[in-house]
């Protein structure tokens, strides 16, 4: 297997090995981890990479609070 180094800032470090299951476990294993948690399809087959990355993105847009109510939507519109 080989290895590269990638730069991460401290602090993402540091929320990384809050993910730690144990003292040994290795970083590539805990982003592997996490990266298994995004679905890889569904009965209508598999999801492209790009459609994976528009969930993380849509899921982090709604964290942040950078989407709109159906109400927000329609009175923009002029449809309420």
């Amino acid at each position: 297997m080989s290895y590269t180094t990638i730069q991460i800032n401290k602090e993402t470090r540091l929320r990384l090995q809050k993910f730690r299951v144990s003292r040994r476990e290795t970083y590539d294993e805990i982003l592997n981890t996490l990266m298994d948690l995004i679905p890889s399809g569904d009965d209508e087959g598999e999801y492209t990479e790009e459609f994976k990355y528009s969930i993380i993105k849509g899921l982090l847009d709604i964290k942040h609070g950078r989407t709109y109510t159906l109400e927000q939507v329609e009175k923009k519109l002029g449809l309420a």
